[in-house]
């Protein structure tokens, strides 16, 4: 019987990797291809334009900033993460893998579970609300070690 291969996504808003478990004694290795990062940028450097200006309801001369509608760096780091999602989502159609583990961030956890389709939700075994992405690959075992054999 061959032996269930088990990916793992540490990831949050602006890297994310993967790694695969093949079975016990393999240890952890990096998904050739399978390595994202954008780089984190501020509100700022990502909006052209200054905030607009608009007049106060009581007076014609009092003048304040208007809020940006949206959060322009959580919209950017949403994408990156439904982006990596589809990658996901096009690898696990070729049966690349039969198992998932998510250790995101809680925002890019919570961005990522609706851009999950239905049969790759069902892939999942775990997620871990951790940001992982810092942690050197020879110590991400160790935050598994419950869920995978060894």
């Amino acid at each position: 019987m061959k032996a269930k291969v088990t990916w793992i996504l540490i990831a949050d808003g602006a890297t994310a990797k993967v790694f695969e478990h093949s079975g016990p004694g393999k240890g952890l290795k990096a998904v050739d291809g399978l390595m994202f990062e954008q780089e984190p940028l501020r509100a700022s450097e990502i909006m052209a334009d200054k905030q607009g200006r608009s007049f106060s309801s009581g007076s014609a001369f009092g003048r304040s900033a208007m809020e940006y509608s949206s959060d322009p760096v959580a919209v950017r780091e949403r994408r990156f993460v439904e982006s990596v999602a589809e990658e996901l989502e096009r690898k696990h159609q070729q049966h690349a893998f039969d198992r998932l583990i998510v250790a995101a961030a809680p925002t890019a956890l919570g961005d990522l579970r609706p851009a999950l389709s239905k049969g790759l939700k069902h892939t999942i075994m775990a997620e871990l609300p951790k940001d992982l992405t810092n942690i050197p690959t020879d110590q991400l075992s160790q935050h598994f070690e419950d869920l995978l054999p060894v």
